[in-house]
């Protein structure tokens, strides 16, 4: 039987929430049960758990509260607003389930609370928030593998760093673990400091400033200053990681409550030589004997060395920073290399001008013996600055060593624009239709070709890769 995280009656106190109970058939009530997990989706909810009925644009979690009491919840968390609905009649569903519910006031807030409250009762964990315009998700699951050699780490499963997916990665904490190292990413003002207040992190780290989101809040500048809200908990004791070479480094130290270290090349003095392997990595010098760095390319040794510098603050051992190193692994669509008839660079999980501009510099760096090809995607989210950062990129693609470019996307159009005038002598096709873009790669590619995906998550170019590869592709 799986142990439960908290009772009702806790939970209710500690959210200062009321509780109804309902009475099965034998005038039972349940208020002195808890749950053994949480879940925002009916669909995914296993028995004991606590189904959290969030309100959306889209659709209303209250509405499947029936679900996720049939599915086996042993509660749900719902709105004050819904159980005034008749709609939804969610007393009478407690009583003809004979479950629990939590009632409050926002259900997303209460979730968030729930699981500030529950990471409190593990006073012995030390909380690493990770946070940045890109390289979140890398740099965590980096620092996992080199932490996890000394110590028991939870993490954020993939990339569940938002309003939501912060606070459910909470609930997977043991007794047992001795780390915690979780991602916070926003889609909207004031997310990072909620996800803080969440995780009042004893570690805090920056991985760097960029233009993600900056259709949502405008400038650098303010994101800037939204991601600095990682550190918005700290009282003192607490120790900010910010990257040494970033052009917001002074304004994120500035006004700290904490302790401030910055982390690069220069700042960590165990760093030895450094040499490129092209797609195979980086060969590192660490404490004085070399390891293999499998994840290609300057951003992700950036992202090892953020990693790198966390483990240091735990007091990681040399030896278990090479281990951890040289076991990373890329994840999906961020910078894998797939081999078959052609050779697949897999980078589309994100797209934003720098991460574009990492992508076509790393490509071009590459000493390829045959053709070189880039599909490119729209970057999205870019807001009132797409026009101009798609231009730009035209511009790049104008200079880039590709043979071919495939554009992709409404957004990508200004690039296509800008290469007409600026690219004269190199082959390239706009579209915005998958199928046309499918037919003219599979008939323009060859064996022995390198091909880039590189493209924001919306434009699925990940699709194109089995026909890329071929039938026989390994990865």
């Amino acid at each position: 039987m799986t142990e439960n995280l908290m009772s009702f009656s806790s939970l209710s106190q500690t959210l200062g929430a009321a509780l109804f109970a309902g009475e099965g058939k034998q005038g039972e009530r349940r208020n002195n049960e808890g749950f053994s997990s949480v879940s925002i989706d009916s669909r995914k909810v296993r028995p004991g758990a606590l189904f959290v009925a969030l309100q959306g644009n889209a659709l209303d979690g209250h509405k499947f509260v029936d679900a996720a009491f049939e599915a086996g919840a042993s509660g749900a968390m719902v709105a004050v607003s819904a159980l005034q609905n008749p709609a939804f009649d969610l007393t009478g569903l407690a009583q003809k389930w004979n479950r629990v519910l939590i009632t409050v006031e926002d259900t997303l807030k209460a979730l968030q609370n729930a699981a500030g409250a529950y990471l409190r009762q593990f006073s012995n964990l030390v909380r690493i928030g990770i946070t940045g315009s890109s390289g979140k998700t890398t740099t965590k699951e980096i620092a996992s593998a080199i932490i996890g050699q000394e110590k028991s780490v939870v993490m954020n499963e993939g990339n569940l760093n938002s309003e939501t997916g912060l606070p459910l990665s909470v609930f997977k904490v043991r007794p047992h673990h001795q780390v915690g190292i979780f991602e916070a990413g926003m889609n909207k003002p004031g997310e990072i400091a909620d996800l803080a207040a969440v995780l009042n992190p004893n570690l805090a780290l920056i991985t760097n400033i960029g233009s993600a989101h900056i259709g949502i809040l405008g400038s650098r500048q303010t994101i800037a200053g939204e991601k600095k809200k990682i550190f918005s908990c700290f009282s003192g004791n607490n120790t900010a990681l910010i990257p040494e070479n970033d052009d917001y480094r002074d304004f994120l130290a500035e006004g700290l409550n904490g302790r401030v270290v910055f982390y690069g090349p220069s700042s960590l003095a165990s760093l030895g030589q450094v040499r490129d392997l092209g797609l195979r990595g980086t060969e590192i010098v660490w404490g004085g004997e070399s390891v293999r760095f499998g994840l290609p390319g300057k951003f992700n040794f950036a992202n090892a060395l953020a990693a790198t510098a966390l483990a240091l603050e735990l007091g990681v051992g040399a030896s278990s920073v090479r281990r951890g190193l040289e076991s990373a692994k890329p994840l999906f669509g961020r910078g894998e290399i797939l081999y078959g008839r052609t050779t697949v660079i897999r980078d589309c999980y994100n797209s934003n001008p720098e991460s574009v501009e990492e992508a076509l510099d790393f490509c071009d760096s590459l000493d390829w013996p045959g053709r070189r090809i880039y599909v490119m995607g729209s970057m999205l989210e870019l807001g009132d600055a797409s026009e101009k950062a798609h231009a730009d990129l035209g511009k790049k693609l104008a200079l880039c060593k590709a043979g071919m470019v495939f554009l992709f996307g409404e957004e990508i159009q200004a690039a296509a624009e800008t290469m007409k005038k600026e690219a004269a002598d190199l082959l390239f096709l706009y579209t915005k239709d998958r199928d046309e873009l499918s037919r003219a790669l599979d008939s323009s590619v060859k064996s022995g070709d390198l091909v880039l995906l590189k493209g924001s998550r919306g434009c699925e170019l990940e699709t194109l890769t089995a026909m890329l590869l071929g039938e026989s592709h390994v990865s």
